[in-house]
């Protein structure tokens, strides 16, 4: 449970996979008023593909919490993580959060601990932004290619903004952060991120906060991609010289996204070839073989759409290393977009292949 103090305004971006879980669908009537009290979460069970039985059981998630804390059901929003398609244990919950107020601590690694599934650590940072504080807590490993959303993100600040602002920033700093991210293409159906401003530092510059916001998300999503399921290292691609922002951002998506490309990453294997594939391969984007060039860890790997002599042994060497940075010229105009990401490994089929179980 997250809670703030005083009642706070709020926004929220939510998956936009058609099978979205309960509180999802709870999530966007809760949040229309833009105005929060508490998050109330729970991993291991999803509360996903459930029908009416499993809004049923949000809507009792959200009265629990709502009275443990004594304000109104409708201030609360909740989520849900974990194995698709099973009931949610709403008894137990309903247990756990009677009297749960007198647990509350300061420390938001205790609510980072409690929303982890298959997350190796728990994932939480704060930043200034002028006088006021940020503070994001996240979970996500696997099942990740977010979709005007991300995982399970949430961010708290003490500054002044109204909800309309909020969401404004949220989708600019979302834009170039969570929904560049991508573990394995796969768009989750509970994916949720929820900002909440309670203003009792007062009012902050609103460009301030912003980029501090847009900072801190970056951050995060560099956080989530590297506790990938089964990764060693983060995957950064940068595109440069693309036609327009979305060329750029589908063609890092297409490089962090290619399977060959993050298993060259995971076997320090310098091979051209991989890059060049997954550049070509998007034939609706606007691309010049001759004008395009590839670097990777700041050795240029290709140049003139042509492989350039390079030291594959120091290269390999690098490529052992965390993280991996591949950047792309493409020549053909001046928009840049990064994409973030894991390599693949042995690790992710185990944890998928028996995941249910687990």
């Amino acid at each position: 449970m997250f809670v703030s103090d005083v009642p706070a305004s709020a926004a929220a971006l939510f998956t936009r996979n058609r099978f979205p879980g309960a509180p999802v669908v709870l999530g966007r009537e809760t949040i229309a008023k833009g105005r929060l009290r508490a998050i109330v979460v729970n991993s291991k069970v999803s509360n996903v593909a459930t029908g009416h039985e499993g809004l049923d059981n949000a809507r009792r998630m959200a009265a629990a919490g709502a009275a443990a804390l004594g304000v109104p059901r409708d201030e609360v929003l909740v989520s849900s993580t974990g194995v698709i398609g099973v009931p949610l244990p709403i008894e137990r919950i309903e247990k756990g959060l009677d009297g749960i107020a007198a647990d509350l601590v300061t420390d938001p690694i205790a609510g980072a601990e409690g929303i982890m599934t298959t997350d190796t650590h728990p994932k939480a940072l704060s930043i200034a932004a002028g006088d006021a504080v940020i503070t994001l807590v996240a979970k996500g490993s696997g099942m990740i290619e977010p979709q005007l959303a991300t995982m399970l993100v949430y961010i708290f600040t003490d500054a002044e903004l109204n909800a309309e602002t909020l969401r404004r920033l949220l989708m600019e700093a979302t834009n170039v952060s969570f929904n560049m991210l991508s573990v394995d293409t796969d768009t989750s159906t509970s994916d949720t991120c929820v900002i909440m401003a309670n203003g009792l530092t007062g009012r902050v510059d609103e460009e301030v906060f912003g980029r501090a916001l847009t900072a801190a998300c970056i951050r995060m999503a560099e956080i989530l991609a590297r506790d990938g399921e089964g990764a060693t290292k983060l995957l950064r691609a940068t595109v440069h010289g693309a036609a327009s922002d979305a060329e750029a951002r589908r063609i890092a998506k297409s490089i962090i996204n290619s399977p060959l490309v993050k298993t060259m990453a995971y076997g320090a294997d310098p091979n051209v070839g991989r890059l060049v594939m997954a550049i070509g391969k998007c034939w609706d984007d606007t691309l010049d073989p001759e004008s395009t060039a590839a670097r990777i860890n700041g050795v240029l790997v290709l140049e003139h759409g042509m492989r350039a002599a390079f030291d594959e042994g120091g290269l390999r060497e690098s490529l052992a290393g965390d993280p991996v940075d591949i950047e792309i010229d493409l020549g053909v105009g001046n928009a840049t977009a990064t994409a973030f990401g894991c390599d693949l490994t042995e690790g992710y089929i185990r944890e998928n292949a028996a995941y249910f179980s687990s």
